[in-house]
This record gives structure tokens, sequence and C-alpha cells, in this order.
């Protein structure tokens, strides 16, 4: 595991898993040096991936492969949502709650449902500039460039 996401090339691959709260600071200092000991370990066909993983704003797992060095396969990616399920049940939250979107507000984490996201756009809660987490970002470059973006350039607004 690389300890830099600088280091890897832009077009690593990146897997974002959202969980279903935040995370507490103790809950962080126990669950990193896990993390960086699978991403250590990761392998693909017995190939050392390069990797580089962390969890973002108390919420958001992610996992990057730079696979301009080693692809993640099959396999190996079914190793990785083994080990993230296995996280959540150990932390007591869902990583894979596909039903819940993130949204920033006053600089902090918000949730909202699916279902509710025309309410909060209906009562301006939100607006169109509101920012929302992509978390369907493919490379480290989407990552850091289009990971956080307004309701109005994001997937999410099809749901108003």
């Amino acid at each position: 595991m690389i300890r830099d996401l600088i280091a890897l090339d832009d077009s690593s691959k990146v897997w974002v898993y959202q969980s279903s709260r935040a995370l507490t600071y103790e809950e962080l200092d126990d669950s990193r040096p896990v993390i960086f000991d699978f991403l250590d370990a990761w392998t693909s066909h017995n190939n050392k991936l390069v990797t580089y993983g962390n969890i973002f704003h108390q919420r958001f797992l992610a996992f990057f492969v730079d696979e301009s060095i080693a692809g993640a396969s099959g396999c190996s990616i079914d190793k990785s949502v083994h080990f993230v399920e296995n996280l959540g049940v150990e932390l007591n939250v869902d990583f894979f709650d596909r039903e819940t979107f993130t949204y920033l507000k006053d600089d902090l984490v918000q949730d909202v449902k699916k279902n509710d996201l025309g309410h909060l756009v209906k009562n301006e809660i939100i607006d169109m500039n509101t920012l929302f987490f992509d978390n369907l970002v493919a490379t480290k470059h989407d990552f850091i460039k289009n990971w956080i973006k307004p309701l109005n350039n994001s997937w999410h607004k099809r749901f108003i």
C-alpha cells in the first residue's frame, strides 16, 4: 500500500463505500490499521496490488488501485467487498445502502433518503447548488475533481 494518494496514477480505479453514520474518532483510529493491513496484503492473481485507502469525512471508505501496475480481478474485488462487509459488521454500520445520499450543509455531511430528496428541494432546505457526494466516481482523478459536486451537476438530481 502506498501511504500517499498523490503517488498513484490519475487513472487508478476507486471504490467508494458510504457509511450509514459518521464514525467516531475512536472507530477511525481502530479501523485505519485494519484497513491498511488489508490493503498491504491485497493481491490479484498473486500479484501485489499498488493501493491506497482511507476514510474521508468520517463517512466514506475509499480504496484505490493503480491498475497501470496490476489490475484488480473479479476475485480480488470480491475480497475487498467481503472485507468492507466485515468491517461494517464490526462497526455496526452499513456500507452498502444505495438508497441514502449524502451532501454538505454548513460544512457537515448530511443524509437524505432517495425518496425524500425532492422534499428537501421543494422546502428549500437544499438547492441546486448544494454539494453532493458522487460515490460512483471511477478513477482517482474523478475522485479528486468530481467526487463532490453541485446537485445540479450530479446524477442525484434525477430523483427530484
